[in-house]
């Protein structure tokens, strides 16, 4: 039993199942916020393509994206053309519209460019009403004007700053140029390099003595499963 070791020139696609949930782990030694970017445009495509309904954990050096394991597997050729240059800025920002990120940072940059009055008539306003008053502002915005000054700064704020989207793409544009690999890999279990990102994902692990505890058991699992093997 040995697993595939992701590097610089080669990504690796780790696939299995794991407590209910098929896992697919992309070991994109790109950092993270450019995996914040990688992670949002491929889940929104596999989302686009497949119909389902998939969580995302990300790390510095890769991402998962997760879905109930009784729906149907993504075909390997259909993971492989995740990895396209083509509208990954568009993809991105329908991934971000109408998430919480992207509400979140418009309050921000709406107060900034004074569209969100904090004081009215000398009285100062609650900070619940500004954010209803945002929220309102968001919706009329998103439906009559996309182009609208303060949203594309909300979205070049997240995509720019928060994300790098610009070294996904140069990222990305190395694998269709073929100067990175993608190598995906079905395992019966997660291997080393995918831990941290397994429990990262893992929704009911919160305490880091918990978080301990599941690497360790992760870890007897492949050594039991190495025993078996030799």
């Amino acid at each position: 039993m040995h697993f595939e070791v992701p590097n610089h020139k080669k990504i690796v696609v780790e696939i299995f199942e794991k407590d209910g949930y098929r896992y697919l782990v992309f070991h994109t030694l790109v950092g993270r916020k450019a995996n914040e970017a990688l992670s949002r445009i491929f889940a929104y495509r596999i989302t686009k393509k497949y119909g389902l309904n998939v969580r995302i954990a990300i790390t510095d050096n890769g991402f998962a994206i997760m879905y109930p394991s009784w729906k149907r597997e993504i075909e390997e050729e259909d993971i492989k053309k995740l990895f396209t240059t083509k509208n990954m800025i568009d993809d991105l920002k329908n991934a971000l519209k109408n998430t919480e990120i992207l509400k979140r940072r418009f309050r921000h940059v709406a107060t900034r460019s004074l569209l969100i009055l904090k004081n009215y008539l000398g009285h100062e306003m609650s900070v619940e009403k500004q954010q209803r008053n945002a929220s309102i502002l968001f919706k009329v915005v998103n439906e009559i004007d996309p182009e609208f000054p303060a949203l594309k700064e909300t979205y070049r704020e997240i995509m720019e700053d928060s994300m790098d989207i610009e070294n996904a793409i140069k990222y990305v544009k190395k694998v269709e140029k073929g100067e990175i690999e993608v190598k995906i890999t079905y395992n019966p279990l997660p291997s080393p390099f995918s831990f941290n990102i397994v429990v990262i994902g893992a929704t009911d692990v919160v305490l880091m003595e918990d978080r301990k505890e599941m690497i360790k058991e992760m870890h007897r699992e492949v050594m039991e499963l190495i025993k078996c093997m030799k």
